[in-house]
C-alpha cells in the first residue's frame, strides 16, 4: 500500500467518522431522499437514489436519464455496505490497495455485490451501520462525493454534526 493509498483510505474512513446521524426513521429518509433527488435535479444528474434501513428500501427515485441497470447498482454497491459496514467506494479503494480485486477476491457474487462508488453507510449514534444511502449513474468517483456531500450538508443544516 502507498502512502497516497493510506491518505485516501483515511480520508473516507474519516467520512464515515463525521456523517453519523443522531435519530434516522422513515422521515429522516424521505426528507434526505427528497433532498438528494432535489439537488440531483437541479444538477441534471442522471442517476437513481436509494435510502434503505434494515435492509428496507425506505426511499427510492430514478431521474432522466437513469435506467434499470442503475437499480441493480444500487442493491450491488448497497450490499457492499452492509456486508463490510463502510462505504461502497472505501472497500473497492482498500482492496486496490491491498493489491487485489474484488470482484474475484472477496469470492462473493458479482452479481450481488459491487465496491463501487455511490453507496455510503447510515451510521446511528454508537449503534452503527443501520442502512445506506446510494446513487447510480455516475462515475465512482462522482457518485461518492455526491452521496458525502449531500449527506453533510443534511446533518449539518439540522445540527447532528457542526460545520467545516
Amino acid at each position: 500500500m502507498t502512502d497516497a493509498d493510506a491518505r485516501q483510505l483515511a480520508g473516507l474512513l474519516a467520512e464515515e467518522d463525521r456523517l453519523v446521524f443522531t435519530t434516522f426513521d422513515h422521515t429522516t429518509a424521505w426528507e434526505l431522499g427528497s433532498r438528494l433527488r432535489a439537488e440531483a435535479l437541479e444538477a441534471q444528474l442522471p442517476i437513481a437514489i436509494s435510502i434503505r434501513r434494515n435492509g428496507q428500501c425506505v426511499f427510492h427515485a430514478a431521474l432522466p436519464g437513469s435506467s434499470a441497470d442503475n437499480d441493480g447498482w444500487l442493491l450491488r454497491k448497497a450490499a457492499v455496505v452492509e456486508r463490510y459496514g463502510h462505504s461502497s467506494y472505501y472497500v473497492g479503494c482498500k482492496f486496490r490497495a491491498d493489491g487485489r480485486d474484488f470482484d474475484t477476491d472477496s469470492r462473493l457474487d458479482v452479481g450481488k455485490f459491487a465496491a463501487h462508488g455511490g453507496a455510503f453507510p447510515v451510521m446511528l449514534g454508537t449503534s452503527g451501520c443501520i442502512g445506506t444511502v446510494s446513487v447510480s449513474g455516475l462515475p465512482q468517483v462522482e457518485d461518492h462525493r455526491f452521496v458525502v456531500a449531500q449527506l453533510e450538508r443534511f446533518l449539518v443544516e439540522r445540527g447532528q454534526i457542526p460545520a467545516r
